[in-house]
C-alpha cells in the first residue's frame, strides 16, 4: 500500500510554477461555468464538463471531454495537469 499526502498548493504558486507552459484541467459543474467562464453561454444546470486553466487560473476552454481538453493543452504546447 502507498502512502499517498493531499497537498494544497496555493494558487499564486501554482502560477508561478507554471511559467506559460503548464495548464490545468479539471471537472467543472455547469452550474460553476458563470463563475470561471462568464461570457459562456447559459447551459443545463448539472451537466459535468472539464475546464482547461491556465497555471493562474485564467480560463482556456470548456469542453464535455477530458480528452479533449488534454488535447487542446497539447496542441498549444501546454503541460496539462489534472487537478481534483
Amino acid at each position: 500500500m502507498t502512502n499517498c499526502v493531499e497537498r494544497k498548493i496555493p494558487s499564486g504558486t501554482l502560477a508561478q510554477l507554471g511559467g506559460g507552459e503548464i495548464a490545468y484541467v479539471r471537472p467543472v459543474r455547469s452550474d460553476d461555468v458563470p463563475n470561471l467562464f462568464p461570457s459562456a453561454p447559459a447551459l443545463a444546470p448539472g451537466l459535468e464538463l472539464w475546464a482547461l486553466l491556465n497555471a493562474d487560473g485564467t480560463p482556456i476552454l470548456l469542453t464535455d471531454s477530458r480528452a479533449a481538453a488534454l488535447a487542446n493543452a497539447r496542441e498549444n504546447d501546454l503541460e496539462p495537469l489534472s487537478v481534483h
